[in-house]
């Protein structure tokens, strides 16, 4: 299909020789750009879409070669599995196999939305997709335009978070391009992720269900309707063999600058252990919540304002990470969030970013 110029260069930027940038609306995406991306799905191309969560880097989830685009432009260790994006329900028995009642019950509560499910994989999943395991992770993205871009595509899709592998992933489109320029065909550009954080991944092919990444959809949400869900952090090494889920690698989300966290029951305490770290770098960055931003008023450090609560703090974490990383600071410190609701996700993003650097603060036990 043959658009008139005007059109053309009112949808989308030339960023490179192979990148096109088509800008689309978020609520109701334009055909023209959808379908140039459904085409290149289908081609075996790499096209990057926003979710609810984060912006994705898809590609034929059924085709192993268009797979392997995807390692290579994340430089993704191939021990890490993607997740498969489907855009009806219908359509999880394409990919999965042997599906419990269980799946059957959360997909009817939580699709479209920010949870991923871990289930036998189907024989049409190519292995590189799932790290060589027999399980596959799948979800509904809750975003019209990752939607339409299914429907266009009718495939399913393979879309891990579209960055450089251990970067902060992206929540807008300047982010893939800052990552991703001239590795990726297409970039649709729907604005700002509206959650920030990426989806919840449950495992059900075990005897209990397990969280094996917490995210978009708080762990007190999921036990309403699965009482017997379970959470253990498990973090693991670069050289592990291979990860039971896509992110649950320790190191992860991490920005070029040093990211130390700091624990601690005591506000006051921890302020102190902050500040005191201050001294011991040449140029420091802040992530705080608005309250916590003026106890650092005054001092030489780059703040960024994370918002008043987790739910803000989520939207904005990962683009605080990447203006850090602009400002050129040498370390970033963060106050832990408390660990309930979408601050559990907070945590476990924080901590990944940090690759452990865990500071705990707390008065010494008396003799």
């Amino acid at each position: 299909m043959i658009f008139p110029r005007r059109q053309i260069e009112e949808s989308f930027l030339i960023m490179s020789k192979r990148t096109r940038v088509f800008r689309v609306d978020p609520k109701a995406p334009e055909a023209e750009a959808i379908a140039i991306a459904g085409r290149m799905i289908r081609a075996g191309g790499l096209v990057a879409f926003p979710t609810e969560t984060v912006y994705g880097l898809g590609a034929n989830a059924l085709d192993e070669t268009a797979v392997a685009k995807i390692f290579a432009a994340k430089g993704r260790p191939s021990s890490d599995p993607l997740i498969v994006h489907i855009a009806r329900f219908e359509q999880l028995s394409r990919v999965a196999q042997a599906i419990p009642a269980g799946a059957v019950e959360l997909g009817r509560q939580f699709w479209p939305g920010p949870l991923t499910l871990v289930l036998q994989k189907a024989p049409c999943i190519p292995a590189n997709l799932t790290a060589g395991l027999n399980t596959v992770a799948v979800r509904m993205p809750d975003h019209e335009v990752a939607l339409a871009l299914l429907q266009a595509a009718d495939l399913p899709i393979a879309a891990p978070s579209a960055n450089q592998f251990s970067r902060p992933s992206p929540t807008s489109a300047q982010h893939v391009i800052d990552d991703l320029a001239d590795r990726v065909e297409v970039v649709l550009d729907g604005g700002n992720t509206p959650i920030g954080l990426e989806s919840t991944i449950v495992s059900l092919v075990e005897d209990e269900p397990r969280v094996l990444r917490p995210g978009g959809i708080s762990l007190e949400t999921l036990r309403e309707a699965l009482p017997n869900l379970r959470y253990e952090p498990s973090y693991l090494a670069d050289d592990a063999p291979s990860a039971p889920a896509p992110g649950t690698m320790l190191r992860h989300y991490s920005p070029r600058a040093r990211v130390i966290l700091f624990s601690g029951a005591d506000a006051a305490e921890v302020y102190a252990a902050m500040r005191a770290e201050i001294n011991s770098h040449e140029r420091v960055g802040i992530l705080a919540s608005d309250a916590d931003a003026r106890e650092f008023a005054g001092l030489d450090v780059a703040i960024e304002r994370l918002g008043a609560d987790a739910d803000e703090a989520a939207h904005h974490l990962f683009a605080a990470l990447r203006s850090l990383d602009q400002q050129g600071v040498d370390c970033i410190l963060a106050r832990a969030p408390e660990r309930r609701g979408l601050g559990l996700a907070l945590w476990d993003r924080l901590l990944r970013a940090s690759v452990g650097s865990l500071v705990e603060v707390g008065t010494a036990p008396s003799d």
